[in-house]
């Protein structure tokens, strides 16, 4: 096929302007983890989520036709930014490396969710809709980033807890386990809800457990550990 015009606005299209709000946020996630300001970097990782959950649903309600799979290019490069680069960097930041080992592992640790989210998104590109599955392959690469961001914010953040999360989702985003769309309403609600509470920074808080964090967490770590288990 010849492209007689490639001008922008053939290609743009509502969906890739939210596909571009996650990746802005991710890239703002990016610049307060270095200045570590962790809590606003975690809402913001978190916040990219939120625009990555809809710009498909848009999509699709707005009829969208992509031939050229525009669209689907420019949410994989916004992702790799916004869950594998931002999560990475917020990792490594939020470490206080008291030795030179730590320091190395956890530079490590964060090149591999690199590596493995770039491999998880490219084969997702080249096997959407060539395959009869309608489940993910491989764990979603959205997961890392708000499990590690509701993580640092449950109050109960530990340096090598998040190492060994990381190096496991990681290996998991480039598995061959099958993950389901999440089907529960009801707790696709609750997460939202929760998930605004911790954009919003609203505390609730029992002593210093953050409790809409720790509803996140918890739900994501289930996602993540019962399909291994059903595999």
């Amino acid at each position: 096929m010849t492209l007689k015009n490639t001008s922008m606005k053939n290609f743009i299209a509502i969906p890739d302007i939210i596909s571009l709000l996650n990746m802005s946020s991710g890239f703002l996630a990016i610049i307060f983890a270095i200045n570590e300001n962790l809590v606003i970097s975690s809402s913001l990782i978190i916040l990219a989520v939120m625009f990555d959950s809809v710009d498909g649903w848009v999509a699709r309600k707005t009829n969208r036709k992509d031939e050229l799979e525009f669209g689907k290019n420019i949410d994989s490069l916004s992702d790799i930014i916004s869950f594998g680069i931002a999560p990475a960097i917020f990792i490594y930041k939020s470490i206080n490396a008291t030795s030179n080992l730590l320091n190395l592992s956890s530079i490590i640790v964060c090149l591999l969710i690199v590596i493995c989210g770039v491999l998880r998104l490219t084969r997702y590109n080249v096997i959407a809709n060539k395959t009869k599955t309608k489940d993910f392959v491989g764990f979603p690469i959205p997961g890392i980033a708000i499990i590690i961001a509701t993580f640092y914010l449950s109050g109960l953040f530990n340096t090598y807890i998040v190492l060994i999360l990381s190096i496991l989702i990681s290996l998991l985003m480039i598995s061959d386990v099958k993950y389901p769309k999440f089907s529960n309403t009801m707790l696709l609600y609750m997460c939202f809800i929760c998930s605004i509470l911790l954009i919003f920074q609203i505390p609730i808080k029992i002593y210093t457990i953050n409790i809409p964090a720790i509803i996140v967490l918890f739900c994501c770590l289930y996602y993540l550990l019962i399909n291994v288990i059903k595999h």
